[in-house]
């Protein structure tokens, strides 16, 4: 499988609507399918969780942040940080997605760890 194949099945399927409690959601399978190939076509799975990490479903959010996002922010922070500081400056639900990524790899490095702790709380107070 592509990197565009793995996003067009997760395309095909979302926003969709949640699975019940307690049951495996399709839509986090999907995302997670996309996110392995953050290592190998990180420009295109950027732009899949720049498109889903702002839709106003607050479960694809998280799903984007946590599956996605946070692990770009792990192996690519660099590169990918900027572009998210842009994007949750100006896109209120962007900015609660950057809120629930946790530090993995790049992400706690001690600058960059502080460069996001740093974005979250002046996002947090400007709302």
């Amino acid at each position: 499988m592509t990197v565009a194949e793995a996003i067009r099945r997760a395309e095909a399927i979302l926003p969709g609507i949640p699975a019940p409690e307690g049951e495996e959601d399709p839509r986090w399978q999907a995302i997670i399918v996309v996110a392995e190939f953050i290592d190998d076509s990180t420009e295109p799975v950027w732009m899949f969780v720049e498109r889903w990490g702002q839709h106003p479903d607050e479960d694809l959010r998280q799903a984007s942040a946590t599956c996605v996002l946070e692990h770009l922010f792990e192996h690519h922070f660099d590169l990918v940080f900027p572009q998210a500081e842009r994007l949750a400056r100006s896109s209120p639900s962007f900015r609660e997605t950057v809120a629930l990524c946790s530090r993995f790899g790049e992400a706690e490095r001690p600058e960059n760890a502080a460069k996001l702790d740093r974005l979250v709380r002046e996002l947090r107070s400007a709302s």
